[in-house]
């Protein structure tokens, strides 16, 4: 679910995944593994991905109603 909603997220700030990865200084791979639940991050990644997205760190665990 992280990973659904950091796309939404990112999406919705109008941020590519390039351009998210550029921000927080990853490969765009990881950006896709962690939007496609491959992958976990990092807590302090999850800060520096809000950052970059001007959110809350909040907002990344408020999973919509299934």
């Amino acid at each position: 679910m992280f990973g659904k909603n950091l796309r939404r997220l990112r999406k919705s700030k109008g941020f590519t995944q390039e351009e998210l990865a550029n921000e927080i200084d990853v490969e765009i791979s990881q950006i896709s593994r962690i939007e496609r639940g491959v992958i976990s991050t990092s807590i302090t990644n999850v800060n520096v991905i809000a950052k970059a997205l001007k959110i809350a760190v909040s907002e990344l665990f408020e999973f919509p109603p299934r």
